[in-house]
């Protein structure tokens, strides 16, 4: 006999399949009422409503109303069902491909610099928006508090937690910027000058030297970057090395803990 435990993990399994089954009958040929996907699918109507309200629970389907043919009779309009575009990426793209290849003909024909002026000019629109919310903070350390919130509301899930520097004192304590999600990363693995810019386009808003200490493109857990509590200058930066990669290894599994988004102290 099965124990209680793997017959639940089962059950959760079943259910996640017939989830899929709806979602990809909503891809192939919604709108579709409840109705035509339990007569397609020969389950139960309940089991259909159960699932299509958990796909628009989590944004990955809509509703709209169906189109009036003739003479309706009394009751609410028919309720049609439909995927958003969160619900298409279930079933994966070739977005990723088609950027890489869309750079790669940019190398080829335009040469190194252009790649290095698209990844500058990605940057520049990414943080453009947030360059006031950012800068009006006096410090480096609070200014990497509010671009961590500004790169989450852009899908990155960045967090800031206080780090001591080698040789440093309690006064002297910097901050990591972590971006626990990269929507990039695929592209970045092989363009690097996509973090560079954003290394870069990091030191000038926050006003300090800042040092890449891993990215996810790289196959890291996070991307990592050291901001000093320091102001910039060269004797500022010898006096205060950044931590190494490893000491950034360690923190990633602290900061996994952290709720995408949020920022620590």
């Amino acid at each position: 006999m099965p124990s209680s435990a793997a017959s639940e993990h089962s059950a959760q399994g079943a259910e996640g399949r017939t989830r899929n089954e709806v979602a990809r009958l909503l891809l192939e040929q919604g709108p579709l009422s409840a109705a035509a996907v339990a007569e397609q699918l020969g389950i139960s109507a309940t089991a259909v409503r159960r699932h299509l309200d958990a796909l628009v629970a989590d944004n990955e389907a809509r509703t709209r109303q169906a189109p009036r043919r003739g003479r309706r009779g009394r009751g609410r309009p028919a309720k049609l069902f439909l995927l958003t575009e969160q619900g298409r990426a279930r079933f994966g793209h070739a977005y990723d491909d088609l950027a890489v290849s869309a750079i790669r003909f940019l190398a080829e024909h335009a040469g190194e610099q252009a790649v290095k002026a698209f990844a500058e000019r990605r940057v520049a629109a990414l943080v453009g928006p947030y360059r006031e919310a950012v800068t009006r903070h006096a410090d480096a350390e609070s200014r990497a508090e509010a671009l961590a919130g500004a790169l989450s509301r852009e899908g990155y899930a960045a967090s800031t937690r206080k780090v001591a520097t080698p040789g440093s004192t309690a006064a002297t304590h910097g901050a990591q910027l972590c971006q626990h999600h990269c929507p990039v990363a695929h592209v970045a693995a092989e363009f690097p000058q996509l973090c560079e810019a954003e290394t870069e386009a990091f030191a000038e808003l926050l006003g300090t030297h800042v040092q890449r200490l891993a990215t996810i493109a790289r196959g890291d857990a996070a991307c990592t970057t050291h901001v000093p509590a320091d102001p910039v200058g060269s004797e500022g930066r010898r006096r205060h090395p950044p931590p190494s990669a490893d000491s950034a290894e360690e923190h990633q599994d602290i900061d996994s803990a952290t709720p995408n988004g949020g920022t620590t102290a």
